[in-house]
């Protein structure tokens, strides 16, 4: 069975052709600038040198169908047809309350997402037309929707309830919904292989940290909670994000700064975050720098991002009653050798210990943790794509 994972953005759509009867990837790629100029695909097959197509493409019909065209050219192309292609896997940002689990794509499933639109704006619309393109490409192909919020639906009340009036949650259902469900999912499950138990008997808490940054603590298989909220601004300091912050803070600016909530919105969630404190980057590898060259900012965002995780992990410690594995993955966690060294500094009392020579190492799956520590520490590259392959070929063998 081949499996065709389609993410699609507002202006962009990712794609990977997996084999899952190998589950190697036949070709992945990206198009870039959809409904802009100067659009253009990256197409790479297998481990071929990537094929650049420049191109318009109005809209993400006409990129599916450039996709799909990439895939069974004669020169760079892997499948000899279309005919191949057994299902296509969507990311879906936000399934709200509705989905706990990957489903079928029907067009129940597409209203319940349209209806969960307001609450991952930027997001849910541009998945929902990833679909519709599909739809419409391939007809009869089965599409199947995997939700970033899926994986946390097993949070009980008292982690995703906020303390506001229960008629706000009755009414709009205000709460906690957390993000990067499919990436901490994949984690959790490949972190219980490595230490060779079910995931049923252990106590995980997993950081994907990058740009956007989320932990969540797994205790025997299921998420109680996580650090994302009603939206991806809650939680840690990220990249552009402020992360949590006093509620009040917002009325405070408006008033003193003239600012509309649309304002602040973009303040907190494009212009904060360890862009905003250091003034410098929302790229890590350059806080690194500039902090190296005695930027006294940059340092400070590096110490307030790596405070927010130790909080975090000493948080869902206590909420589990204990930890067994914790995990890094995302572009910083696979990435920062020096940030798994300062999260995890002074956690001895947890039973934390890494060893520094294995945790130098950067995007590999290795366990870092030192040889006599109780808690098992692994750097663990995510794979979504292949999390969401996975799901999209259970539901279509079992449907």
């Amino acid at each position: 069975m081949k499996v065709l994972v389609i993410n699609a953005g507002s202006s962009s759509l990712k794609y990977k052709l997996i084999d899952m009867d190998n589950e190697n990837v036949m070709a992945k790629g990206l198009c870039e600038r959809i409904g802009l100029d100067q659009s253009r695909l990256k197409h790479t097959p297998g481990d071929k040198d990537t094929v650049i197509i420049e191109k318009d493409m109005p809209n993400h019909g006409v990129a599916i169908k450039l996709v799909l065209g990439a895939l069974t050219d004669k020169n760079h192309g892997v499948i000899s047809d279309m005919s191949e292609i057994s299902a296509v896997g969507h990311r879906v940002v936000h399934g709200g309350e509705f989905f706990s689990s990957s489903v079928l794509i029907t067009d129940e499933v597409k209203k319940a997402v349209t209806e969960c639109n307001p609450l991952a704006p930027l997001h849910n619309p541009a998945n929902l037309t990833g679909i519709a393109a599909c739809e419409e490409a391939m007809p009869g192909v089965p599409n199947v929707g995997v939700f970033d919020t899926a994986f946390h639906q097993t949070m009980p009340p008292a982690s995703f309830m906020y303390g506001i009036p229960y008629e706000y949650y009755e009414k709009y259902k205000i709460r906690k919904y957390g993000f990067h469900g499919t990436s901490h999912n994949y984690v959790a499950h490949r972190a219980a292989e490595l230490c060779g138990k079910p995931i049923e008997e252990l106590k995980i808490i997993t950081c994907h940290l990058g740009n956007g940054s989320s932990i969540a603590a797994v205790k025997n298989g299921k998420v109680v909670d996580t650090s994302m909220g009603f939206t991806p601004l809650d939680g840690l300091v990220m990249g552009t994000r402020s992360g949590s912050i006093d509620p009040a803070i917002i009325p405070f600016l408006m008033n003193n700064e003239g600012l509309t909530i649309e304002e602040v919105d973009a303040i907190l969630n494009k212009k904060s975050g360890v862009l905003g404190i250091s003034g410098v980057s929302s790229d890590f590898r350059d806080l690194d720098a500039a902090a190296a060259e005695g930027n006294k900012r940059a340092l400070l965002a590096l110490k307030m991002f790596r405070h927010s995780v130790q909080g975090y992990i000493g948080r869902y410690a206590s909420i589990m009653g204990g930890v067994d594995v914790v995990t890094f993955a995302g572009g910083v966690g696979e990435n920062g050798p020096d940030v798994r060294a300062d999260v995890l500094a002074g956690q001895e009392f947890m039973g934390i210990r890494i060893d520094a020579e294995k945790n130098n190492v950067k995007g590999v799956e290795a366990e870092i943790s030192a040889d006599n520590a109780r808690v098992k520490v692994f750097v663990i590259p995510t794979d979504e794509e292949l999390t969401i392959a996975r799901d999209t070929k259970k539901i279509i063998e079992n449907k």
